[in-house]
């Protein structure tokens, strides 16, 4: 399983590099102004496109993202699963690991939800936020009370994070 992981893993630059260049030959976009979020493990996704991408996206924000997945009690197993037992070639998947190897973003918008159940073992919000102020990164991170993991928390504070994109991107 860990020799398929890494054959896809080689083709994951190949769509990241992609995926934009087939966006703007079929859309009328000025390619210039990217921002990306996600949710959940998206978010995290998210995170880790922008850090390993320096300059292409001018924001970044995500829903309930998982921050440190390489230390989840519910995502290691995984890790160990499809990337093999060498930890340290885990570091390119996780972002707070990213930013303790030296990648930036210029800023980061992050919602979590008080009530998530994903909260405490698996998103830990918190090890962002040390990463992010070791690093020097802008967080913007809102603990919004009662939420969970759910759409409804997403569709509540999405148009917030349009907002937040839009300043940055046409600045």
């Amino acid at each position: 399983m860990a020799e398929a992981l890494r054959k896809l893993d080689r083709g994951l630059p190949r769509l990241d590099m992609r995926s934009p260049q087939l966006v703007a030959r079929n859309f009328p976009l000025d390619m210039s102004r990217q921002g990306i979020f996600g949710h959940s493990m998206g978010g995290h996704g998210a995170i880790t496109l922008a850090l390993k991408n320096p300059g292409r996206y001018r924001s970044v924000s995500a829903f309930a993202p998982i921050t440190q997945p390489s230390t989840a009690g519910w995502s290691r197993p995984a890790f160990e699963k499809y990337l093999g037992p060498d930890e340290a070639s885990w570091r390119i998947y996780d972002s707070t690991l990213l930013i303790a190897d030296g990648h930036r973003v210029s800023e980061l918008l992050v919602d979590q939800g008080s009530a998530d159940g994903f909260l405490e073992e698996g998103l830990r919000p918190q090890l962002l936020e040390v990463a992010c102020a070791a690093a020097g990164i802008p967080l913007q991170l809102t603990l919004r009370d009662g939420y969970d993991h759910s759409y409804n928390f997403v569709s509540t504070f999405m148009a917030q994070h349009i907002a937040w994109h839009a300043e940055r991107l046409f600045a």
